[in-house]
Formats: C-alpha cells, sequence, structure tokens
C-alpha cells in the first residue's frame, strides 16, 4: 500500500476534524482508503485541479469542504482537508 504522508496543515485539519465533527473524520479516512486503492477515480469525485494548483488533486468531503493531494510511484501527500483550495 502506499505511504500517506501528511503536511502540517493537513494534520492540524484531521486533528480538528477528530475534534468537532467526527462524520467528517470517518469522512476523511475513507476517502484516504480510496486514494490508496485508487488515487484518481472513486468516491468524493475527484478531480485534478488547475493553474497554480496544477498537479494537485481533489475529493469532496462535503459541498463546503475538500480533501486536497497529490500522488507519486511511492506517496500521497495530503495538503488538507478543511474549506475549499488553498494557494
Amino acid at each position: 500500500m502506499i505511504e500517506i504522508e501528511w503536511t502540517l496543515e493537513a494534520a492540524e485539519d484531521l486533528a480538528y476534524w477528530k475534534k468537532y465533527d467526527i462524520k467528517k473524520y470517518e469522512c476523511i479516512k475513507l476517502l484516504i482508503k480510496n486514494i490508496q486503492e485508487a488515487p484518481f477515480t472513486g468516491i468524493g469525485k475527484p478531480e485534478p485541479l488547475k493553474h497554480m494548483l496544477s498537479g494537485l488533486w481533489s475529493r469532496r468531503i462535503n459541498h463546503e469542504h475538500r480533501l486536497i493531494y497529490s500522488v507519486n510511484t511511492k506517496q500521497i501527500i495530503i495538503y488538507n482537508c478543511r474549506f475549499h483550495y488553498k494557494n
């Protein structure tokens, strides 16, 4: 299975959800499991980001929040999992 790496911001986002909204926390864990199995298809409407965020992918946590990540042959990097896209 591909290794998961969390940026500091993403780790803080995940800790926030674990403390304040366990349903979103569980949703994020499910999205990440799905990303490990199929990085560019599956649940959460995966879509490649454009322009300054080219190379990153997004999956919907809900209508307001997105999981932003990138994938290479060795790892999945989670950039954030709270709010919409950030530069």
